[in-house]
C-alpha cells in the first residue's frame, strides 16, 4: 500500500488523512452515543420500549440501553402526563445528569397535558425541564420517536446548544441589557 506515482502528494494526503477540528470530532461522538434516560410515565412508554426492540434498531445510533440512573445518562425521554406531585422528581433526576444534556418530550401528555386538562397534571413538561425536541402523538408510533431521535442527533452534529443552555444564555444577555441601560 505505498504511493502511487500518478497522484499527487496533495491527493495522496486527501486520500489518507481525516481531517477535522476537535469541536466536530466531539460533536461526532456526542450524536453517536446518546444515552437516553427512561422517564416513562403512562402509555408511551409501551412504545418508547419499542424502540429498543430489532425492527427499530436504536442500536445503530449507540442509543440501544437505556440507563436506570440519571448520572449515566445524557438524554431524558419523558413519555406520559407529568403529575404536580412527580415534576419536582423529575426536575431532580434531570439536574441529577451530567452536562451537555437534552430532552425529548414524548406524546401529548408530555408535550401540553394531552386529554388531562385539570389542576393535578403539569400542561407541557416544558414547565418543568427544557425541551429539546417535542414528539406529537397519543402515543406516538416508534417511527415518530426515532425521528425526534434523529433530530436531536441534527441539533448535536450541528453545534447547537441543548434548551437550557440557550435559555441561560438569553437571561444573561437580559442581565446585560439591563445592567447597561440602568
Amino acid at each position: 500500500m505505498g504511493l502511487n506515482p500518478t497522484r499527487s502528494v496533495q491527493q495522496e494526503a486527501e486520500r489518507s488523512i481525516l481531517l477535522t477540528s476537535v469541536d466536530k470530532m466531539v460533536r461526532w461522538a456526542r450524536k453517536s452515543s446518546v444515552w437516553p434516560a427512561t422517564f416513562g410515565l403512562a402509555c408511551c412508554a409501551i412504545e418508547m420500549m419499542s424502540v429498543t426492540n430489532s425492527r427499530y434498531d436504536l442500536a445503530r445510533f449507540g442509543s440501544e440501553a437505556f440507563r436506570a440512573s440519571p448520572r449515566q445518562a445524557d438524554l431524558m425521554i419523558v413519555a406520559g402526563r407529568v403529575s404536580q406531585k412527580m415534576a419536582p422528581v423529575l426536575r431532580t433526576i434531570w439536574e441529577q445528569m451530567p452536562e451537555p444534556k437534552w430532552v425529548i418530550s414524548m406524546g401529548a401528555c408530555a408535550s401540553s397535558g394531552g386529554v388531562f386538562d385539570n389542576y393535578a397534571i403539569i400542561q407541557g413538561v416544558d414547565h418543568v425541564v427544557p425541551v429539546d425536541v417535542y414528539v406529537p402523538g397519543c402515543p406516538p408510533t416508534p417511527e415518530a420517536l426515532m425521528f425526534g431521535i434523529l433530530k436531536l442527533r441534527e441539533k448535536i452534529e450541528q453545534g447547537l446548544p441543548p434548551k437550557y443552555l440557550e435559555v441561560e444564555q438569553h437571561l444573561a444577555a437580559l442581565k446585560e441589557d439591563h445592567g447597561e441601560h440602568a
